[in-house]
């Protein structure tokens, strides 16, 4: 049963992970990460694979450290002007 449970632990881990990329805003998608990282130490802490725990932890430090810098518009081109969002160019096009 033990081992049902933690391979359990470790799907949902995974399937949280992937559902992460599909929110819309940078904080959702960061704070979800970070949960499916807890998740994945927890996970790796459990099987004893330091591995997982590390990359996970590094994980966490990398999307608390972005998370906290704030909203920045990831899709700034070279010269510092950001690429139009969806709503602008619907309204460009019509």
């Amino acid at each position: 049963m033990r081992t049902i449970a933690i391979s359990c632990l470790g799907w949902a881990a995974t399937a949280m992970f992937v559902a992460s990329y599909f929110f819309a805003r940078p904080a959702a998608l960061r704070t979800v990460q970070m949960l499916a990282a807890l998740m994945w130490v927890a996970y790796g802490w459990l099987i004893g694979a330091s591995p997982v725990i590390a990359a996970n932890v590094l994980l966490i430090i990398a999307a608390a450290w972005t998370a906290a810098r704030g909203p920045h518009d990831a899709a700034a081109d070279s010269v510092g002007r950001s690429w139009p969002r969806r709503r602008e160019r619907a309204a460009d096009a019509a």
